[in-house]
Parts: C-alpha cells; sequence; structure tokens
C-alpha cells in the first residue's frame, strides 16, 4: 500500500460527504492503494437522505453498484407519463431497466464497502474549512491533505471555502414514503406533468423495496414561495396509483436538487468538487447516481495514478469528465421558459414526444409507447 498517513495526521485524500459520488471516489482511491478518510456530518449515512435512489441500468451494471444485495432493490422496466390531464403514454426499450432502491439500507452497504475496502470513514464529523499548506490542504479538525475532494452536496462547503463554483440553479422537492404500500403498477416509474403543481418539473412516484415512494418538485426562484404542494398531487392521483384514500406517509425528506449543469471552476489547488456538489445531476431529471459515481470514480482513479504513476493532472481529469448535458440543459431551458399544459395533452403519443422521452428517460432508446387514456 502506497502509506503517506502517519500518526500526526497526513492523508493522500480526504473526501467531505459519504454520498454515492464520494463512496465512488474514495473506493477507486483507497482500491489503488491510497489512504483515503471520508468525513460525513451524520451519525448514519442512510438518514435525512435527498436522492429518491433510483439508479438506471448503466449504473446497475457497470458500477460497484452491481454488487448491491438484491434485497435492496426493485426493478422497474417502464415509464408511464402523465399529461396535465391524466392521459397517459407507456415508455419502454427493450432490455432497458431501473432499479428503485432502499436508499438508506444502499448507504449504509456503501459505507460497509469504504471501510472494508481500507477507507477511514468518520461520521458525525463535518468538514468545517481548510487552509492550503504546501502541497496540499490543511483541514480542520484532520490534518493534511494532499487532495481534498468535495461530495458534501448541492450547499457545498469545500466550494465554499476553497473558492470553487457554487451551484446556482435548483429545483426544490418534497418527497412522501408510504411503508409498506404497494403501487397497482409496481413496474412502472409514473412521472406526472403539471404547470400548476410542478412547475419547471415534474411529479413522480415510485415502487420501493420498502414501499412507495412519491414526490413532487418545482424550479427554485427567489420569487416562489411556499413548497410544492405534495398534499394535491396525493390526493390527485394517490388512489389512481393503488394507494389507500387517506394514507399517512411515515416519512418525509425534501430538500434542493442542481438543476444547471456542472460548476465552474470544479477543480483547482489540490481541491476537486463531485457529485451534487459539482452540479452533476441531469437539469431535466434531476437523476444523478449514474454521472456522479462515474465522475467520483475517475477523479479518484485519477489522483491514485498521479499519486503513484506520475499520470495526468486530476483536476484536468476532474474537468474533462463532467458531463456537458448539452441537450438536456436545452430542454432544461425550453422547461423553464415555455412549459405549457396544453401541448403535452395534445402531443402525448406523438414523435415529438417520443423524441424528448428518447432524451430524457432512455438514452434515446425508446421504443414507440403504447398508448392509454385515464379510466
Amino acid at each position: 500500500m502506497h502509506d503517506t498517513h502517519d500518526d500526526n495526521g497526513c492523508w493522500d485524500l480526504v473526501v467531505a460527504g459519504a454520498s454515492f459520488a464520494g463512496a465512488a471516489c474514495a473506493l477507486a482511491a483507497a482500491g489503488a492503494g491510497l489512504r483515503v478518510c471520508v468525513l460525513e456530518r451524520k451519525r448514519d449515512p442512510g438518514i435525512r437522505l435527498h436522492t429518491t435512489g433510483i439508479v438506471v441500468r448503466e449504473a446497475a451494471e457497470g458500477t460497484r453498484l452491481a454488487r448491491m444485495p438484491e434485497a435492496l432493490s426493485h426493478r422497474v422496466e417502464r415509464v408511464r407519463l402523465y399529461a396535465p390531464g391524466l392521459r397517459s403514454v407507456d415508455l419502454r426499450s427493450p432490455g432497458y431497466y431501473f432499479l428503485t432502491t432502499d436508499t438508506p439500507n444502499v448507504m449504509r452497504w456503501l459505507a460497509d464497502e469504504m471501510r472494508a475496502a481500507g477507507v477511514e470513514l468518520r461520521l458525525m464529523q463535518s468538514f468545517t474549512g481548510a487552509c492550503r499548506e504546501g502541497d496540499g490542504w490543511r483541514v480542520e479538525g484532520l490534518g493534511h491533505a494532499r487532495w481534498l475532494v468535495g461530495a458534501d452536496g448541492a450547499k457545498s462547503r469545500v466550494a465554499a471555502r476553497t473558492g470553487l463554483g457554487r451551484v446556482r440553479e435548483f429545483l426544490y422537492g418534497v418527497e412522501h414514503e408510504y411503508a409498506g404500500a404497494r403501487l397497482a403498477e409496481a413496474d412502472a416509474l409514473h412521472c406526472f406533468i403539471d404547470r400548476r403543481l410542478a412547475p419547471g418539473y415534474i411529479g413522480w412516484a415510485a415502487q420501493s423495496p420498502t414501499g412507495v415512494q412519491l414526490g413532487l418538485a418545482f424550479r427554485h426562484r427567489p420569487s416562489r414561495t411556499g413548497v410544492p404542494d405534495i398534499a394535491a398531487l396525493v390526493e390527485r392521483v394517490g388512489t389512481r396509483l393503488g394507494l389507500p384514500e387517506g394514507a399517512t406517509p411515515s416519512g418525509v425528506r425534501a430538500g434542493l436538487i442542481p438543476c444547471g449543469g456542472p460548476v465552474s471552476p470544479i477543480a483547482g489547488n489540490g481541491a476537486i468538487l463531485t457529485g451534487d456538489a459539482a452540479g452533476i445531476v441531469s437539469p431535466v431529471t434531476a437523476g444523478g447516481i449514474h454521472s456522479a459515481w462515474q465522475h467520483g470514480e475517475a477523479v479518484g482513479r485519477a489522483i491514485a495514478a498521479h499519486a503513484l504513476h506520475g499520470g495526468p493532472c486530476p483536476m484536468r481529469v476532474a474537468t474533462a469528465a463532467a458531463p456537458r448535458f448539452r441537450t438536456k440543459r436545452a430542454l432544461r431551458w425550453l422547461f423553464d421558459h415555455a412549459q405549457m399544459d396544453w401541448p403535452f395533452d395534445l402531443l402525448l403519443g406523438t414523435p415529438p414526444l417520443r423524441w424528448a422521452a428518447r432524451q430524457v428517460y432512455f438514452r434515446r432508446r425508446a421504443t414507440a409507447p403504447g398508448f392509454s387514456r385515464p379510466a
């Protein structure tokens, strides 16, 4: 093992945040032999989460998440997209699927994976600040780190303390969890377009291994007060989906979700951002697990290659590896500036909508959908 840690507190890499991106980065670097420390402010990495935890096929098959215990996921093979009038279109692509997850226990599993790989995971220890010291950073309460990675969310302290780019554009989402509940169509991800309830975004419902997740989000703006009216969405579609009338959520989560694409600069002076901290989240769907994992892993590998073999500068690698989301950023602009309900009611099931669905849900692989009308 490449051992640059000693009793005075010296690390090859310190990662702030035990997120998907943070875990990917730490596992890649530790797997190559670096000494890695991950700081996580929570006592339990599975609590107070801000993600629905939907994993696309590419992540389910092409990353370490393929090792995830089977009991922690539920397979979903299609999307049912609802226009504002509740007409719906059934979208699918041969061989493509999503995994909804028991996200709290997935995060706990990832924590165990990090520990097994030799990562020093420090729970209940927040990143509070750092200053440049020699060839790295002096991290408050920890010691010297050659490299510092911020995977600490949309309001990243690492970004604020190191002068890197800050996330400026957000969605605001609320999600209800119904433990033990089951959707009538449990093999579908249900997505609801409604400008009144979800301006700039959508509502959604999905079956998870532990119950039903039903959420609503809108484009966050200083002029838009209040929170998404998820109670109105539940009243409108809950029984249609199979939830008992008057069902009470067993849990509620809420938070800001980046939607403006990668920040700039994403790296500098031995510090790198990844995941939500870097804005690596789809501007349209707000999905980020696969992109965040890929980017975090690329950063961890680059740091290891640079430290052990004199490989390319990890900051350049981090910048080059960040997805650009060009098409999805264009769709985001349209959703922000030209969202109207009537085109979705009118165009549901037509080639233009199928094209948009290919871009958004299936990475251009959607087949011609089936079409159904509301009961």
